[in-house]
């Protein structure tokens, strides 16, 4: 008892340091920049058609993120896990169970976690399905705590610091993942997203020290910062190279505090809410939502809590090892328009709604033609052509794909009456 009061009283020091800014990794990557400074960063030259697409919808709701799971075009196939955050007792900002339940659902998921290493109220099974249950989640879906049993070892290629990371014993159970995740901020990582939710978040109890202390020790959570920032790359990578094809990713940028959804009194927020982005490049993802921050009009002490932490070299450190990329393709999937140098054309269907055919204009322009549902699935494949019937389809809100060549060329959302 004496040790986890211990080791309780030093991770709140840890956390009150940086938030306080007693710390000395501030390197200032990024000045203050206008919104078109920022985007000119975004429409980098290196930007290519074959970098990653980033989708964008400034829908927060669960329709919102129904449409942009779909966007994706890959389905959660199989036994799921949808590994989201469900909060510190005492915070409130984590993402709502009323938000994500829809999501859930539709792929009959369930609900991951792993134990804490620092105390507190979710060092213990019992004691973090209590939370679950108090945050609402039991509510929607199953909540499965991952180390309950113990953990499992998956091995790390290439990295620096880690060359194995400890992950709750029940990660096999699952044949997809879907990395849910609330973007904030961190009093340790700067920044809070898809690789830290999927490094951090997946990793068992010893894990969760072994990348905090670089793969130097199951215990504690102590060690070079930027190491640590190094190994949650690392450890990140392990969990998307085991998976493979069978994982997606999903950043929710509301309640954008500086603080963590681990924290029990966290800041309020200073900014407004941006929307859901979404992309099968967790680093592309993260990125994107670092960019959409420093976009913003409002986004001084998030920046602030990045940069002091030097949050972003956990993105550099993971395209250092051949893990994802930061160039990548933002598309708003509700406007169908691109902010990059390559741009997704807008298509407006017509009539949209509609009971029976839809009307595509320039058909000639794409060879084939793919609808997906809400749940990722398609529905409906052909060739492009001048109307589309649509008579077959269940009522709902649908996502388009105009291809040619086997390449995504446009986007369009449709609503069958």
């Amino acid at each position: 008892m004496k040790k986890r009061l211990l080791i309780q009283i030093l991770f709140t020091f840890a956390l009150l340091a940086a938030l306080y800014g007693f710390t000395t990794y501030s390197l200032n990557r990024y000045e203050s920049k206008s919104t078109e400074a920022i985007y000119s960063h975004v429409k980098a030259k290196s930007v290519t058609e074959d970098d990653p697409t980033v989708y964008f919808t400034n829908d927060i709701s669960s329709e919102g993120l129904m449409d942009i799971y779909a966007a994706l075009g890959r389905t959660a196939n199989g036994k799921v896990a949808v590994k989201v955050h469900t909060g510190e007792p005492g915070g409130y900002n984590f993402l709502s169970p009323d938000l994500i339940k829809n999501l859930v659902q539709s792929v009959n998921g369930t609900i991951v976690e792993c134990n804490t290493a620092y105390g507190g109220s979710r060092a213990t099974t019992t004691m973090h399905q209590q939370v679950a249950e108090d945050h609402g989640f039991t509510a929607i879906a199953d909540v499965d705590i991952m180390d309950a049993s113990g953990y499992i070892s998956l091995p790390v290629t290439g990295g620096t610091h880690l060359t194995e990371n400890f992950v709750g014993a029940n990660f096999n159970n699952y044949d997809f993942f879907i990395i849910l995740s609330h973007f904030k901020g961190h009093a340790m990582g700067g920044f809070g997203g898809a690789i830290k939710n999927m490094s951090i978040g997946i990793a068992a109890s010893r894990g969760k020290s072994w990348i905090h202390s670089s793969g130097n020790s199951t215990t504690g959570f102590y060690g070079n910062h930027n190491n640590f920032l190094e190994s949650m790359a690392e450890a990140a990578s392990s969990v998307a190279n085991n998976l493979g094809d069978n994982i997606l990713y999903i950043n929710v940028m509301n309640n954008l505090s500086v603080d963590c959804d681990c924290m029990s009194h966290p800041a309020e927020p200073t900014m407004a809410d941006i929307g859901i982005l979404a992309s099968l490049d967790p680093v592309a993802l993260d990125q994107a939502c670092v960019d959409l921050v420093y976009a913003a009009d409002n986004g001084h002490d998030l920046i602030q809590r990045m940069e002091s932490l030097d949050g972003i070299h956990t993105l550099e450190h993971a395209v250092e090892i051949d893990f994802g990329s930061r160039t990548y393709n933002l598309v708003d999937i509700h406007s169908n328009t691109s902010v990059n140098d390559i741009e997704i054309p807008a298509v407006n269907v017509y009539p949209n709604p509609s009971k029976r055919e839809i009307n595509i204009p320039d058909h000639k322009k794409y060879d084939e033609i793919k609808i997906f549902d809400i749940n990722g699935r398609m529905v409906l494949m052909q060739k492009s052509n001048s109307t589309i019937n649509i008579e077959r389809l269940n009522q709902g809100r649908y996502v388009m794909q105009l291809m040619n060549n086997g390449k995504k060329v446009a986007t369009s959302s449709l609503i069958k009456e």
